[in-house]
């Protein structure tokens, strides 16, 4: 095998120019295959005529199919096929983004979609800094009114129960796109379909759902959702199973983050990022605290158990108290000072001994 390195162009230093550049051009060789018909495209999605007959004029031998195909036919399909054209449907550049939560995630996607030539505006219950060149906006509706697309990163509280509903359809820029990757509770579901089929909206891509399947299967219907099927039936929604923090990277990442808040739970009481549990968080005792102790009593929500524990406490100086309440539970931590080990098993008794205990715990 030989190479050739012949340059399309050459330059040449006249004499006495120092710096100056003459060009003098020359006919590229088109290089095309040895034999071009065993080159195979197939053409998806109705792709305009002119780029078929381009690539038919080159000899290539071009199959056009004018809608996607099921996955078992393009498996088929592709086998022995070089070159495959799809036809993208929405041009990114110059769209607006509208994002729903400016958290984590809500900020890193503002980056990546301004990186794509997008506009970003973002609302939050929170006035938080912008990245890049996005804005915010103080009002949902004033988010909703002009946006391309409109995604969601909220967490699920009473607030965000179906935030977007029929009302915020109605908001919408008529061929607008919605996309909820953060929780099911917050798309009011049948309004997005009565969207959907009017025409208010282009499209819909849901990775959450109120009632989720359990497991692999034909789980996603009437029975678990009473609109399953007719979400299903519609041709604009992408529909995934809940993959979000599935990959690999998110899996392992969460492996680090649940055993990282248990080592804190169970050496320091922390119980920050606590799902079913009161959120309770106080600075770690440091090595030349060595009389102070961290007192940390669960109880029933009930009242006049504060009192009671203040009572216990209050022979014993107090550095800091924190306490938070979920539901009927809730979570006290002190760190007292000067205390003794037979300091310790007094309080540990006497809170034992109180009716609203659930759980009693002493580090030091």
């Amino acid at each position: 095998m030989s190479v050739s390195t012949s340059p399309t162009a050459t330059f040449q230093t006249p004499p006495g120019g120092f710096g100056s550049l003459t060009r003098t051009n020359t006919v590229p060789k088109l290089l095309k295959p040895f034999n071009t018909t065993d080159i195979k495209i197939l053409l998806l999605e109705n792709v305009n005529q002119s780029g078929k007959d381009i690539l038919s004029g080159q000899g290539y031998q071009v199959e056009s199919v004018k809608s996607s195909l099921p996955e078992d036919q393009l498996i088929e399909k592709i086998r022995d096929v070089h070159v495959i054209g799809i036809r993208s449907k929405t041009k990114l550049t110059e769209k607006v983004l509208r994002i729903v939560g400016y958290g984590h995630i809500g900020s890193q996607l503002s980056v990546l979609a301004e990186s794509m030539g997008m506009s970003v505006v973002y609302y939050d219950v929170v006035n938080l800094m912008a990245m890049g060149t996005s804005t915010q906006v103080p009002t949902l509706n004033d988010l909703l009114n002009k946006a391309d697309f409109v995604t969601l990163h909220v967490p699920e509280l009473p607030e965000t129960e179906n935030m977007i509903g029929a009302a915020q359809f109605e908001q919408m820029k008529k061929g607008s796109y919605l996309i909820n990757a953060s929780r099911g509770s917050v798309v009011d579901i049948p309004a997005l379909i009565n969207a959907s089929r009017n025409g208010i909206i282009a499209g819909a891509a849901l990775d959450v759902y109120p009632n989720e399947p359990g497991g692999n299967g034909d789980y996603f219907n009437n029975s678990l959702n009473s609109w399953g099927e007719d979400l299903r039936s519609l041709k604009n929604v992408i529909l995934s199973p809940h993959i979000g923090g599935s990959t690999e990277e998110a899996q392992s990442a969460i492996g680090v983050e649940v055993a990282g808040a248990l080592v804190r739970y169970i050496n320091s009481g922390v119980t920050l990022g606590a799902v079913n549990f009161p959120e309770v968080n106080l600075r770690s005792l440091t090595l030349d605290e060595s009389n102070h102790a961290r007192v940390i009593y669960i109880h029933q929500n009930v009242p006049g158990v504060l009192r009671k524990v203040n009572e216990i406490l209050g022979d014993h100086n107090v550095d800091k108290q924190t306490t938070d309440s979920k539901g009927d539970v809730a979570y006290l931590m002190a760190d007292v000072s000067d205390v003794r080990t037979s300091d310790l098993k007094d309080i540990s008794d006497a809170l034992e001994g109180l009716s609203s205990k659930i759980a009693v715990r002493i580090l030091y």
